[in-house]
């Protein structure tokens, strides 16, 4: 019994002992869970106030490489590595094409930084682009592990940085502690990763729209139109460099202005056109002008963000200075105008030409008959004047029609203005009328000084008769001023009246003129456009504040070689009269014309000989000898000019042909210069045809009889 009692004890005291010691290993067991729970969270402790470190860091700047910079640092110091680096992929939608770029490297990987790394590079670098997850390189083997083509680490991880589905870039770590990577590591590595996309997504999003608006702001102020951002009051809130400069003050200064009062004064056209745009309506641009300037003004509607206010109905609003475009729709009005009224009077000086001839030269020689009577010869003097004045009109129409060729040489503006001045002093001088002269040097012109010179006489009579109506206590000047930039510019200024605004539009129209019946055909100034015109120059009308009118006219500069090519004026000298009776061919299609060559010729002794047509006269001159071959301009045989078709068949007779010239087209002008023909221009007085016959007979002298020498 005892034993069993004692055997009972053993056992159970074996027992206790055993589940003391079970006890006590489940203690300790307990005991190592709560320490390695302990420091597991210790560890997460840890790296979340690692990783809210890096995220008050990273939140703290929008900077794309004080970013990168930040997340290469943290990430190598988080799980110990000895370098680590960020590669960004390039942006746009070709960046799968263009290689990655090493943005930021730190520890043995910092010789990386700024290398650009080919989308083919069989390293990791570029291959942990395309993986959706993070991808362990272990170096198990002892083989170095291959971040770039040549470049190789012992272990090393690498995770894509993608945020909103686009991959940004790839973050890598090299040479871990102890050469591995723990589970936890990679936890570590996959959410900083994810943390750093989505910050430098959103720097480089920063960046894509801070170069924006640099970009926008750049454009905004390079405009040469004037833009503002106007609000509900009309105050200017945004400018730009051109609207400023439009209004004559810096920048700060415009802003809080009134758009209106700042341009141009109170416009109630510029409110309706604000209004308009405030309400959401599709306006048209209003041309605002004041004395010195024309402004084109547009706007439109700005539509408001979600947080504006509801009644913020800003307007952006263009300004263009017009001042210069308009002038040159007017002048560009100006010449069609003067094109259309060229073409008719063209024609109808060519339909005058003839009976103005006829009329002169037949009044002409009945004045010069001896028997006529006193009165008879008065009121042949009167026609005789008359015809002589319509055929001043009739010249100045073919000017203004810019028919007729002009002389190309190189011209002294000053010494033209010089000249003129010199016969019109006695003129002025009567009228009282003081000229002002402000000449400065002048390098030449190319053009004809003939037709300068009636540009400077056409300005100075216009100017004269406008200041010749001043009161007695006004003063009579005009001032002349010439200077030169990059034109040759010459500008006439009066102290007249000045010219109302109902007659500035029509300043150049042919035919328009203020004064009295009688006074002036309205010729002058469009002559002057037209001359001017042609020359390759422009001629525009100023109304000073003083008063007045004040007409400048630019020229371009002779070139070099033109200047070599004026020549001094030649000398005419007076043929000798003619000393033999001459035969003469009549190429005229006009009864009146030939009556009265024939007439004036047959009076002097010579033969005249009149062709029935050009074809006529053609055979006239294979069978017959004529000394003067007196040939309309416009006489044609087989569609083509009679005198053409006469020098290209008889050479020798080029120099006895004279030509009666009136208007005539381009294409005819340039053939009759080509052939280099004696002329007398139609209408003609009789003293002009003798002068030109007698030259031509002086250069071919004949015998008695009329056959050539």
């Amino acid at each position: 019994m005892s034993l069993i009692l004692v055997a009972l004890v053993l056992l159970l005291a074996g027992g206790l002992g055993w589940g003391a010691l079970h006890l006590k290993r489940r203690l300790e067991r307990s005991e190592r869970d709560r320490r390695r729970a302990a420091d597991e969270l210790n560890r997460r402790l840890s790296e979340l106030f690692s990783l809210q470190e890096l995220s008050y860091i990273l939140a703290g700047s929008l900077q794309l490489d004080r970013i990168v910079e930040q997340v290469v640092r943290y990430a190598m110091r988080f799980l110990d590595a000895q370098g680590a680096l960020v590669a960004l992929a390039p942006e746009g939608e070709e960046g799968g094409e263009r290689p990655l770029r090493v943005t930021a490297a730190e520890g043995t990987l910092v010789g990386l930084a700024g290398r650009a790394v080919a989308p083919s590079d069989p390293g990791l670098v570029a291959r942990s682009l395309n993986r959706e997850r993070l991808e362990l390189v272990r170096s198990s083997s002892g083989e170095p592990t291959r971040l770039l083509e040549d470049v190789a680490v012992d272990s090393a991880a690498a995770v894509s940085l993608r945020a909103h589905g686009v991959v940004v870039g790839t973050l890598v770590i090299a040479n871990p502690r102890d050469r591995a990577f723990a589970p936890e590591d990679m936890r570590l590595l996959s959410t900083v990763a994810t943390h750093a996309a989505i910050v430098i997504a959103n720097a480089r999003f920063f960046q894509m729209v801070q170069h924006a608006k640099e970009q926008w702001e750049t454009a905004f102020d390079a405009l040469s139109e004037g833009i503002a951002v106007v609000d509900d009051h009309g105050r200017i809130r945004r400018a730009n460099r051109a609207l400023a400069a439009m209004l004559g003050a810096p920048i700060p200064a415009v802003i809080g202005c009134d758009l209106g009062e700042a341009l141009l004064g109170p416009s109630p056209a510029l409110v309706e056109l604000l209004v308009a745009a405030r309400e959401g309506n599709r306006v048209q641009p209003v041309v605002l002008r004041s004395a010195t300037r024309s402004i084109r003004v547009n706007a439109a509607r700005i539509p408001a963000s979600a947080p504006a206010p509801a009644h913020d109905h800003s307007v952006v609003v263009l300004v263009e200075d017009v001042t210069d475009q308009q002038a040159l729709e007017a002048q560009l009005i100006q010449s069609e105008k003067l094109a259309a009224v060229g073409q008719l009077v063209s024609g109808v000086a060519h339909e005058l030409n003839n009976p103005l001839t006829s009329i002169a030269g037949l009044s002409e020689l009945l004045l010069e008959q001896q028997e006529l009577g006193t009165k008879d010869r008065g009121h042949l003097r009167v026609i005789h004047e008359q015809a002589d004045r319509a055929g001043r009109i009739v010249r100045n129409l073919l000017t203004f029609a810019r028919k007729g060729p002009g002389e190309q040489a190189a011209v002294d503006l000053n010494d033209v203005i010089q000249r003129t001045l010199l016969l019109m002093s006695y003129d002025l001088d009567l009228k009282d009328i003081t000229i002002e002269k402000n000449l400065a040097p002048l390098p030449p012109v190319l053009g004809d000084r003939h037709a300068l010179q009636q540009v400077v006489i056409n300005l100075l009579n216009n100017a004269a008769q406008a200041v010749a109506e001043n009161p007695p206590e006004r003063p009579r000047v005009i001032l002349l001023t010439t200077w030169v930039d990059d034109r040759v510019r010459m500008r006439v200024t009066d102290s007249g009246a000045g010219i109302a605004d109902a007659v500035l539009p029509h300043i150049f129209t042919p035919f328009f003129t203020t004064k009295e019946p009688g006074q002036g055909t309205g010729l002058g100034l469009s002559i002057t456009y037209s001359i001017v015109d042609a020359h390759g120059g422009r001629i525009t009308v100023e109304r000073p504040t003083e008063g007045g009118a004040a007409f400048m006219v630019d020229l371009p500069l002779a070139s070099i070689d033109a200047g070599r090519l004026g020549t001094p004026e030649p000398q005419v000298v007076a043929p000798p009269p003619p000393v033999a009776t001459r035969s003469i061919l009549l190429v005229d299609e006009d009864p009146a014309v030939r009556r009265m060559v024939k007439a004036l010729f047959g009076r002097d002794g010579h033969t005249v000989e009149v062709a029935r047509n050009p074809q006529h006269a053609l055979d006239l001159v294979r069978t017959r000898a004529f000394d003067l071959i007196l040939v309309d301009s416009e006489a044609r045989a087989q569609d083509r000019l009679f005198v053409e078709q006469l020098v290209e068949s008889q050479p020798e007779l080029k120099d006895r042909v004279l030509v009666a010239r009136g208007d005539l087209p381009p294409a005819a002008e340039e053939e009759l210069a080509r052939l280099s023909l004696h002329y007398v221009r139609k209408p003609f007085n009789l003293r002009d045809l003798r002068d030109e016959a007698a030259r031509v007979w002086a250069a071919h002298p004949s015998d008695a009889s009329g056959a050539p020498a």
